[in-house]
């Protein structure tokens, strides 16, 4: 169960059906996310495998961490590594995450809450579960999403974005069918609190047994819908989708996403991701925590790495304790 929720969604602001006249983005593929396991072994599915890269372009990869109920003991997170020339997106859906970085920065968040971290030109990154979590176990579900950055902006100096739950714009379709958490991007005249470099839509929806979704989507972005839990179907040829599975869109106006009738007794609803951007169309030179332009400055990069120009891990590492610490 997401962590964000309303007791009565009727009373949230509504999103309008699109007029009679909006083109609705047919399904071009489905694909199913495969299962592994990250950093120091938290499980994950990498959602938008198997998309090529010029129909996610800006985005480069999602994954989702967990679902999963870890023991006391169990949690585990990444080790420090470092990024250059895109952004990393990490949303918690349920449970606490901690990121520390070389320059001092990072932050706690937890239920709800989404860190944007602009790496720039580069720094070093850890991410775990705070210690009070790996004693006790619990809940733990997220996703990472890697935006990419234009050429332009590969080299700026890195930064945080501690967005909390309770920024998120929460909307509701015409008939009240769903819960839906606006991140980052417009819907419906409602803004997400995430500030972009390239233009682009994250939301997060929740829709109730049976219900559907219609929304209006800019033309000149692309349209995915990941399928985090439930079941149900997309696009006006209403193609079954289910847990860890993607939908890319074609072109048009609108998106199209209905949940089954009968969902898993655990579950509110169907549980999806709405994403979609501008395009950036430049060359990705991309090699593991690095994406640039060029062969040649993802070569400079592995160089810049090994000589500490991206940063070193700090002599002593002090976790942030409480939500809500920036950059």
């Amino acid at each position: 169960m997401p962590a964000v929720t309303v007791a009565d969604v009727t009373a949230l602001p509504r999103v309008p059906e699109p007029g009679a006249a909006a083109v609705d983005r047919r399904v071009r593929s489905v694909t199913t996310a495969p299962s592994g396991f990250e950093g120091e072994g938290f499980p994950v599915r990498r959602a938008l495998a198997g998309i090529d890269l010029r129909d996610l372009d800006p985005f480069l990869m999602m994954d989702q961490m967990g679902e999963v109920e870890y023991a006391p003991g169990e949690p585990k997170g990444t080790s420090w590594h470092p990024h250059r020339g895109f952004e990393t997106v990490t949303y918690i859906i349920d449970g606490t995450f901690e990121h520390a970085d070389s320059h001092g920065g990072g932050g706690l968040i937890t239920n709800g809450d989404t860190q944007w971290m602009t790496a720039g030109g580069g720094l070093l990154h850890i991410e775990r579960p705070p210690e009070s979590l790996v004693m006790s176990g619990g809940l733990f579900h997220g996703l990472q999403l890697w935006v990419n950055l234009p050429k332009a902006d590969k080299w700026l100096e890195p930064r945080y974005q501690d967005l909390r739950a309770r920024e998120s714009a929460l909307l509701t379709t015409s008939d009240g069918g769903a819960l839906i958490r606006v991140i980052a991007g417009e819907l419906a005249g409602h803004a997400g609190p995430g500030s972009t470099h390239t233009p682009v839509a994250m939301m997060h929806a929740t829709v109730a047994p049976g219900a559907t979704v219609r929304l209006p989507w800019r033309r000149d972005f692309n349209a995915l819908v990941y399928v985090l839990s439930g079941a149900g179907a997309v696009g006006p040829e209403k193609q079954p989708v289910r847990t860890g599975q993607a939908a890319l869109f074609g072109p048009g106006d609108t998106i199209t996403v209905s949940g089954n009738e009968k969902q898993e007794s655990r579950l509110a609803g169907l549980d999806v991701i709405f994403l979609g951007g501008q395009p950036i169309r430049e060359p990705i030179a991309w090699a593991g925590p690095f994406v640039m332009n060029t062969r040649a400055e993802v070569l400079q990069t592995f160089e810049d790495y090994q000589k500490g120009k991206l940063g070193v891990v700090p002599a002593t590492y002090v976790p942030h304790g409480a939500a809500g610490g920036n950059a």
